[in-house]
Order: C-alpha cells, then sequence, then structure tokens
C-alpha cells in the first residue's frame, strides 16, 4: 500500500509513520522541511514542499498515485478546497484529521459516540474543523470523492504535558508552590496515548469500509483533572497543591488559556470507541496514563534544557492564586 502523509512529524503523526513503516507500507511524507521536530523514519520517502504551494506540490508529487493521503494539518476550509484539487483522482482514500472537539460542547449526554451533534460555540478552532468536515461530507456525496474523517481528542506523547503552562506546572509543583485545577477539578477528560491512537489510524489505511464514514480514536480511561494533576505530580515525586479556579475567571486573565477550557477541557468528556472497534478489530488502547506520566516526566528529566519555566506564566499563576485566595471569605 502507497500512503502519503501531508506532515507527519508531529505529535501524533510521527508515531503513526513509525508504525506504518513497520507494518510494511510504502510511507511518503510531504513536508517542508525546515522544522522537523521528530525525525521521519528512514525508510519513508521525503517529498520536500510546502503544501500551501500548490504549483510545487504538483511539480514535486509528478504523477504519483497514492492508495491514501493523510492530511494532519488542515484547520481551515479553504486548505479544504486546496486539497480536493490536489488530490482528485489521485488516491483512493483521503483521510481528514479533524477533531473531537467539534463535538457538541457542553455535550448533552455522556459518553460521545459518532452520532453526537458538531457544535462547538466557544472555540473558533473547533468551528473551523466543523465547517472542513461539512466541505468534505458535500464533496463526498456530490462527487464521490473518497473521504474518511478521524476525530483524535487529547493526543499526547513523552513531549506533551497536558496542563497549560508546560513543564512550568510540574516545576511549581517541585517546588511546592499551587498549581491551578479549572472549576472543581471533578470534570472528567480523556488522554490517549500517541502510540495507542497509531493502532487505530494505521487500521483506517486503505479500509474500504472506512470510505464515508467519520470515527474518533481515544483511550477508554477517564480521569478527573484532580486524578490527572496527581498523576503528575506521583511521576514527578511531587506533591500537587491543587488550587480550583472556576475557567471563566482564568479566562478573564488569558484568554487563550480560557478559550482551551470554555471550548473543550471545562466539560466532561468520554467517548465510546465501539465504532473504531468494529472497524479495526485489533485496536485497543493499552498504555495508561499513569505510565505515560513516568514517559513524560523522564523525558524532561532527560535534559535540564528541556525543564524550562516560563516566568511570564509563573507570575500570572501567582497572581491568579493570591486573587483567588483573596475572594473566599475569612473564618
Amino acid at each position: 500500500m502507497k500512503v502519503l502523509f501531508i506532515g507527519g512529524t508531529g505529535i501524533i503523526s510521527s508515531a503513526c509513520a513509525a508504525l506504518a513503516i513497520q507494518q510494511g507500507i510504502e510511507l511518503f511524507l510531504l513536508c517542508r522541511g525546515t522544522t522537523i521536530s521528530r525525525p521521519p523514519p528512514r525508510e519513508a520517502q521525503i517529498l520536500h514542499a510546502d503544501i500551501d504551494d500548490a504549483a510545487a506540490v504538483r511539480h514535486r508529487l509528478g504523477d504519483l498515485r497514492f492508495d491514501v493521503v493523510v492530511n494532519w494539518i488542515v484547520f481551515e476550509p479553504h486548505q479544504i478546497e486546496r486539497d480536493l484539487a490536489l488530490f482528485r483522482g489521485r488516491t483512493r482514500q483521503y483521510i481528514f484529521i479533524s477533531s473531537a472537539s467539534a463535538y457538541q460542547t457542553p455535550p448533552a449526554r455522556l459518553p460521545i459516540t459518532e452520532s453526537t451533534p458538531l457544535d462547538n460555540p466557544f472555540w473558533l478552532y473547533s468551528r473551523n474543523k466543523i465547517a472542513c468536515e461539512e466541505r468534505l461530507l458535500r464533496a463526498h456525496r456530490e462527487e464521490e470523492f473518497p473521504i474518511t474523517i478521524v476525530r483524535p481528542s487529547h493526543t499526547y506523547d513523552r513531549t506533551l504535558l497536558p496542563t497549560h503552562g508546560g513543564y512550568t506546572v510540574i516545576d511549581r509543583m517541585r517546588r511546592g508552590a499551587p498549581v491551578i485545577v479549572h472549576g472543581d477539578g471533578t470534570s472528567l477528560w480523556t488522554l490517549t496515548h500517541h502510540r495507542d491512537f497509531a493502532r487505530g489510524l494505521v487500521g483506517l489505511l486503505g479500509h474500504d469500509g472506512a470510505i464515508g464514514e467519520s470515527v474518533h480514536i481515544t483511550s477508554d480511561e477517564a480521569l478527573t483533572w484532580n486524578q490527572i494533576h496527581g498523576i503528575l505530580a506521583g511521576a514527578a515525586r511531587a506533591e500537587a497543591q491543587l488550587v480550583h479556579v472556576p475557567s471563566s475567571v482564568i479566562a478573564a486573565y488569558d484568554a487563550d488559556w480560557g478559550a482551551g477550557l470554555l471550548g473543550d477541557k471545562s466539560h466532561s468528556m468520554v467517548f465510546d470507541n465501539s465504532k473504531i472497534k468494529r472497524l479495526v478489530p485489533e485496536y485497543h488502547a493499552e498504555i495508561p496514563f499513569h505510565r505515560g506520566a513516568e514517559e513524560i516526566i523522564a523525558w524532561y528529566d532527560e535534559d535540564p534544557a528541556r525543564r524550562r519555566v516560563d516566568a511570564q506564566f509563573d507570575g500570572l499563576v501567582d497572581r491568579i492564586v493570591a486573587a483567588q485566595a483573596s475572594a473566599l471569605p475569612r473564618a
């Protein structure tokens, strides 16, 4: 099977590229090659071109045809139009990497299934993903363009802490400083290791039964944010002093942080993975977050240069914590 990844060196796609190669897939990666954060597999064939330069991409692809094209870096509908023009007649399957944040937010009921409505009024990123899906579905209906829509949720590798602020949160734990958890910390969240996600995604490559379908790929493990912080603290051999702050208050201090909370993380998100398990019977998420957290902390501790503290974020946390403490009634 001949597969093209547009991207392929990111957090999620790098694990998928490695597994595709292991399974004997002839893999091509189309990337600019300017900021490759994770080295691609040596067996992959690298096509250097900027996907936004359609003429350069056509020249670089030449007469190549693919069984599957996976675009990891589409975020807006105009990019879908570009891909339709580039890959009509060039692939038997086009996989769009959407986002589980496109689902109804907050959800009317749990668990989330693929039939849950797409509706996120809080986050432009999610609304753009929905618009991309709608354009692809129209292309599938009107011209039989062979689409598959995949919705990851919060997927991580050893380099990615699930907390806003990155390593600064771990540094605060290790210093005994308080860390912020949105709301009361009891909303449920799903974290998926990128190697687990890869088993589902690679199983969909060239899968005729996935044409015209939408599917999410997540772990079956649901944790509260209090538990997530506790697991991270345990892996870091620290103690988490949690300060609970309403998401709306956090948004008043930091609009970007607040958008990610109000549009995604402040709501419980638990997923029914029956569909991916039907399509890919071998799919099963095997890596619980406590093991993933150990990988993350070990990666940061391997190199002092990775343990960067964001002084601006650190100060912001101090200000929010102080304001929260002053707002509490005195005993």
